[in-house]
C-alpha cells in the first residue's frame, strides 16, 4: 500500500510543473513582458546587428594582424552568436523539456 501512495505522490509531483507550463501568463505580468520585449528588440535590432558586424570585422582584422590573441577574438565571435541565437537556443531547450 505504501508503494502505491509513494508512486501516486511521485506522479503528482512530476505532473505539477507540466500544469504550470500550460497556464497563461500570470496576472500583472504585462509590463514585465513589454519591458523584456523592448530589451529583446534593442539587443536584436538594426543598430545592435550593425554594431556586432563592425565588432566582428574589427576583431577579425586584429586577429589577422596579430594585435589580439585568437582566444580573445573567438570569445567575441562566440558571444555574438549566443546573443543573436538566444531565441533559437531557448526554443530548442523548451521543445526538449516539453518532450519529456
Amino acid at each position: 500500500m505504501r508503494k502505491i501512495v509513494r508512486a501516486t505522490t511521485l506522479a503528482t509531483l512530476i505532473a505539477l510543473p507540466a500544469q504550470a507550463q500550460t497556464q497563461g501568463d500570470p496576472a500583472g505580468s504585462s509590463p514585465l513582458l513589454a519591458a523584456l520585449n523592448w530589451v529583446q528588440g534593442t539587443l536584436l535590432g538594426n543598430v545592435a546587428t550593425s554594431a556586432a558586424v563592425i565588432a566582428i570585422a574589427v576583431v577579425g582584422f586584429l586577429m589577422l594582424t596579430g594585435r589580439i590573441e585568437w582566444k580573445r577574438g573567438l570569445v567575441v565571435v562566440v558571444g555574438a552568436f549566443i546573443i543573436f541565437g538566444a531565441v533559437t537556443i531557448v526554443a530548442g531547450i523548451r521543445s526538449l523539456a516539453g518532450g519529456l
